[in-house]
C-alpha cells in the first residue's frame, strides 16, 4: 500500500515529506492505522539528532491518532472504523509488564521503541523501488498518513474526541500526568514544583492543580510562565531573576514537597533538589547526559528521587483516563496545541525549537 511519510535521510537532517512509500500489511499481532493526528514530542527532535546514518532513512513520530483500517488475526482489542490514540510498545509478558510497569518492560523500552525496526530486525516501511526505510518509532513512526502499530499500544478513544487532543496523550501528556497521579501522588494541600513547563510540564501543573495542590512553575519564558498561571498554578519563577531555589522555598513556606524535572539539565536538578523540603521528593522525566548533585544534601534532607518513563502509565487503562479528565475541564489541552497541516512538518518542529509553541500538532488530511 502507497502512503505519505516524513523521512528524515540523515542524522541532524530536516523532515521532508516523500508520497513514494510503501507499508506492509499488519502481521497477527499488528494494527494498520490511517493517521489523523501526530503530535511534536521534544523526543522526536533529540532522536532525531542523534539517529545513525545506518539506520536512515528514518520515520519519528510517537503521539499519533487516526482511525483503525485493517487488525491482524490475533488482535481482539479493536476493529477497523475505531478511533484510536498510539502510545509506547510493550512486551506485555515480562515481569515489569505483569505487574502492571510497562514502562519498565524489561525487553527494552530502547529495543521495542527506538531501534528503527520491528523486534525481528524488519520494517514495515519502504520506498517503492524496495530501498528499506526504517521505522516502528515507539511502535507506530507517527509522522506518515498510515502506521503499523502494535496490539500492545493502540487504545480506542471516542470517536468524537479531537484528533488534536487525543494524539499528544499516548507520551506528553501521559508523561506529565502520570508523573504527579502514578509516581508523586501528592495529597491535596501540599506543594508541587514544576521545573519547565512545555507540554509535559504544563500537563503536570494541570494535574497537580486538579488534585488541590500548590503549584510553583519555573521556566525562563514568560508565556510559558503566564500559562501556567492560567492553569492555576500559585506562582511562576523566572530563572533568570535570581536564585531559583530560593525563589521556589519562599513561594512554598520552606520548599515544596514534591518537585518535576523536565528539562534534563544538571544545573535545574541541582536547584529542584536544593529546594525540596525534607523528606520530599524529586521526580525526573527530561531527557539528559549526567547530572551531579550533592550527596549530602539528599541525605540530610531524607529526599527521594525517582526516574519516570512515560508517567509510569498502562496506556490501556490511562489514556482513556486522560480522556475523562480532559472532559471534566482538569486538562484544558487545547490551550497548549498549535494546529499544523502534515506537510509543514519541518516549520512546525522549528518553532517548537524555538519555543514559540507549546505543542505542535500535525493534521492530516
Amino acid at each position: 500500500m502507497r502512503i505519505q511519510a516524513a523521512l528524515v535521510e540523515s542524522p541532524g537532517g530536516p523532515f521532508t515529506v516523500h508520497d513514494d512509500l510503501v507499508i506492509a500489511e499488519p502481521r497477527p499481532d499488528e494494527i494498520l492505522v490511517r493517521m489523523t493526528a501526530a503530535g511534536i514530542c521534544h523526543t522526536d527532535l533529540s532522536a532525531r539528532q542523534n539517529w545513525p546514518a545506518e539506520r536512515s532513512p528514518m520515520v519519528f513520530g510517537h503521539e499519533g491518532a487516526g482511525v483503525v483500517e485493517a487488525v491482524g488475526d490475533e488482535v481482539t482489542t479493536v476493529r477497523p472504523g475505531d478511533s484510536v490514540a498510539l502510545s509506547y510498545r510493550s512486551c506485555s509478558t515480562c515481569g515489569q509488564c505483569s505487574t502492571r510497569h510497562p514502562a519498565y518492560c524489561e525487553t527494552g523500552i530502547l529495543a521495542l521503541n527506538a531501534s528503527g525496526a520491528r523486534p525481528d530486525g524488519t520494517s514495515p516501511l519502504a520506498r517503492a523501488n524496495g530501498d528499506t526505510v526504517y521505522g516502528n518509532f515507539f511502535g507506530q513512526s507517527a509522522f506518515a498518513s498510515h502506521a503499523i502499530a502494535h496490539r500492545s499500544n493502540v487504545v480506542r478513544v471516542p470517536a468524537d474526541l479531537p484528533p488534536a487532543i487525543a494524539a499528544p496523550l499516548g507520551c506528553g501528556v501521559q508523561t506529565g500526568v502520570g508523573t504527579v497521579l502514578n509516581v508523586l501522588r501528592p495529597p491535596k494541600g501540599s506543594t508541587v514544583a514544576v521545573f519547565g513547563t512545555g507540554s509535559v510540564g504544563l500537563s503536570s501543573v494541570m494535574a497537580a492543580v486538579a488534585e488541590g495542590c500548590a503549584v510553583i512553575a519555573v521556566d525562563p519564558l514568560p508565556a510559558r510562565r503566564a500559562k501556567a498561571l492560567e492553569f492555576g498554578a500559585s506562582a511562576a519563577v523566572d530563572p533568570a531573576a535570581g536564585d531559583v531555589a530560593e525563589a521556589v522555598r519562599d513561594h512554598s513556606d520552606g520548599g515544596p514537597h514534591y518537585a518535576v524535572d523536565t528539562t534534563g539539565q544538571a544545573e535545574v536538578i541541582s536547584q529542584a533538589i536544593t529546594a525540596l523540603r525534607r523528606r520530599g521528593a524529586l521526580a525526573l522525566v527530561g531527557i539528559g547526559g549526567r547530572a551531579t548533585f550533592d550527596i549530602m544534601t539528599v541525605m540530610t534532607k531524607g529526599l527521594q528521587i525517582h526516574g519516570v518513563i512515560e508517567g509510569d502509565a498502562r496506556p490501556a487503562e490511562f489514556i482513556p483516563h486522560l480522556v475523562a479528565l480532559h472532559r471534566e475541564g482538569k486538562l484544558p489541552l487545547h490551550d497548549i496545541i498549535t494546529e499544523f497541516p502534515f506537510a509543514e512538518i519541518e516549520s512546525a518542529a522549528q518553532a517548537a525549537s524555538a519555543g514559540e509553541v507549546i505543542k505542535p500538532v500535525l493534521r492530516f488530511a
